[in-house]
Formats: structure tokens, sequence, C-alpha cells
């Protein structure tokens, strides 16, 4: 009787045939579907629990500024991602692995042109752009 592989085997298979994205990269998107699962209170099991890839996007955003802050664009970077494409590539990795389901009218493209990675984990750690108030000379008084 084959027992299912735990969530590190599967993911150590899947990166033997692609080893574009870190270990890490999946157990991320993981734990952010948990968290976006959470957020839209979905039902824990069952053909409602099932969250679209813009539903997903929307919630790896709002973790990974949680859990990362400052510092997201540059661990998504030393994971591998760079564009909102790679979280499709990451999710349907996973689901020809069975680590995650889908339904038929999911698909790769629901991931497409999300948004920009740098406008989005790193922006709003940027100061602001308005700019600093005049400061009076001393020999303008």
């Amino acid at each position: 009787m084959s027992s299912k592989p735990s969530f590190d085997e599967a993911v150590a298979s899947i990166r033997t045939g692609d080893p574009r994205y870190a270990a890490q990269a999946y157990a991320f998107v993981r734990d952010a579907l948990d968290y976006t699962v959470r957020r839209l209170d979905k039902p824990p099991f069952g053909p409602e629990r099932n969250v679209t890839g813009r539903e997903l996007l929307d919630g790896i955003l709002q973790y990974a500024l949680q859990e990362f802050g400052p510092i997201t664009l540059r661990v998504m970077h030393e994971w591998g991602l760079t564009r909102t494409e790679d979280f499709g590539e990451i999710v349907f990795n996973m689901v020809e692995q069975g680590v995650l389901g889908k339904t038929a009218h999911d698909c790769k493209d629901d991931f497409a042109n999300g948004y920009d990675f740098d406008t989005a984990f790193a922006a709003p750690f940027r100061p602001s752009s308005a700019p600093a108030p005049a400061r009076k000379r001393s020999h303008d008084a």
C-alpha cells in the first residue's frame, strides 16, 4: 500500500524536475493559501474552499508583507520569484504532485500579470516622494 508523500517529500520531488524555486517558496505559497482561505472565510474542506488565482495573488501579497515587511522583495528574489506567474508555476507544480487540488476553471493564466513585484513588495516601504518642506536659511531672516 502506497502512502501519500509528506509535503517536504513532494516538494523535493517537484524540485528534482523543476529546480527554479527554493523549497521555502513552496512552503510559503502553501501557508499563503491557508492565510487566504481564512481571510476569505472559506470552509476548511470541500469545493467551496477553492480560491481563484487572483484571490490567492491578493492573499500572497498581504501575507508576504505581513511576514517579511521591508525585506519581502529580497526574500522573493532569493527564492527565485520575480513575477506573479511564478506563483502559478508553484501552485500547478503542487497540483501535479497531488499536494493541492484544482477545479476545471483553474489555470496558470489566472496568475498572469497580477502585479509588479517592485510596486507590490518594495514600494510600500519606501519613504514618501513628497518634497521635504523648505527650510529657511539663516541669511534669509
